[in-house]
């Protein structure tokens, strides 16, 4: 029997590709596990000849060939780009191992929807000034961010109490800006302008709910729970932990200064360890309804990264889920053998379709009619 052959649809430029350290080393596990695996963009498609132009690392960088139309195709393109969504939207042309997904501002509409997770789910709206107006008078901690980031840039945290407001921002660039006020209208005329410059693709901004997540004091903490499915299909926690942000920044995130710190070892210190079990188990619950809501919505997916906080007196709390997450925090833990799972997981489970398939001789099946996936797919756009 032929090798599997399972592409990698990513964005690139010339031969300059986001995440390359992930990508070589998914192409590396690949080989380890019996399979063909290459990068491929909207690009490389060679549509009339069946065939796809892809790339695989050499001692150089990266040498491209063309190769057989891939069996499976894992999506990890983050940038919505004109041309990715167009193929995205071509109907039959790959099978995926994941279907595609929506931007936070939908997410975060449809999960406060969902009575399995609606107690999850931090206050959120639209951004307008009107809306900000309202929000500052019922919490004392707000959060403005884009409907279609990542990466935790062009984020604003809002503190006051009520009769001095501060601010603390992160930009696209990854500049910071802090300011203070006296009078909520001021800040509101910041934050105006602040939106209209940081807007990304056109998309909009929210207002969310604060939360004090100041586990270790005068930092923000947060939890990254990655969930996998596995060679069987079936969705399991491939391992989570906590990243703790600087001083003085809104945000954790490890590649703007966060350090990763074990999640077991936090919450003992925190809360002892009986509430330390029990905020762990909560976790994990919300990761499996978290994604058996999104499939029932968007069809069959393979991997989430949750952002969880975990307020100061214990409370669980959803901040965001992402479809194509880093891993990166299990290196910097000193867990190189999860980083590994972490890693073969969504090559596995590509393998997994693909017998599947050849078993079938059939289409993969996804739970989602084809109207509604055309429909979350029109959504995705602004993602």
């Amino acid at each position: 029997m032929n090798k599997p052959i399972i592409g990698i649809l990513t964005w690139r430029q010339g031969v300059r590709f986001e995440e390359p350290t992930y990508l070589r080393q998914l192409i590396l596990e690949g080989r380890s596990l019996g399979c063909t695996v290459f990068l491929f963009s909207h690009e490389d498609v060679l549509e009339n000849k069946k065939r796809v132009r892809g790339f695989i690392p050499s001692t150089n960088g990266w040498v491209s060939q063309i190769y057989p139309w891939p069996d499976i195709v894992i999506d990890r393109c983050r940038k919505g780009e004109p041309g990715y969504l167009a193929l995205r939207r071509q109907k039959d042309l790959f099978v995926y191992a994941n279907n595609t997904y929506t931007n936070k501002w939908n997410a975060t509409q449809l999960f406060s929807r969902e009575e399995e997770l609606r107690s999850w789910i931090p206050k959120t709206v639209e951004y307008s000034p009107n809306h900000l107006q309202q929000m500052l008078k019922e919490f004392p901690l707000l959060y403005i961010k884009p409907g279609n980031g990542t990466g935790g840039r062009s984020i604003l945290k809002i503190s006051h109490d009520g009769t001095k407001y501060s601010l603390l921002g992160r930009a696209r660039n990854l500049r910071t800006k802090s300011a203070s006020f006296s009078t909520a209208a001021s800040l509101i005329s910041v934050v105006n302008r602040w939106v209209n410059k940081e807007c990304i693709r056109k998309g909009n901004f929210m207002i969310q709910q604060g939360l004090d997540l100041a586990l270790i004091p005068d930092r923000v903490a947060d939890t990254r729970l990655l969930i996998q499915k596995n060679e069987v299909g079936e969705w399991c926690i491939t391992g989570s932990g906590v990243r703790v942000g600087p001083r003085k920044s809104p945000t954790s995130n490890l590649h703007n200064g966060g350090k990763p710190v074990k999640f077991s070892k936090l919450m003992k210190e925190r809360f002892g360890e009986e509430k330390a079990e029990r905020i762990k188990d909560e976790c994990k619950l919300l990761g499996f309804t978290v994604v058996k809501t999104i499939e029932k919505h968007f069809g069959s997916m393979m991997e989430f990264g949750l952002d969880i906080g975990i307020d100061v007196n214990g409370r669980v709390w959803l901040i965001e889920v992402n479809p194509k997450p880093g891993r990166d925090i299990f290196k910097e833990l000193g867990r190189p053998e999860l980083y590994r799972k972490s890693v073969q997981r969504p090559l596995q489970y590509a393998l997994h379709l693909v017998k599947n398939k050849q078993e079938s001789s059939g289409p993969i099946a996804t739970l989602v009619s084809q109207e509604e996936k055309e429909s979350n797919e029109e959504k995705a756009e602004n993602n």
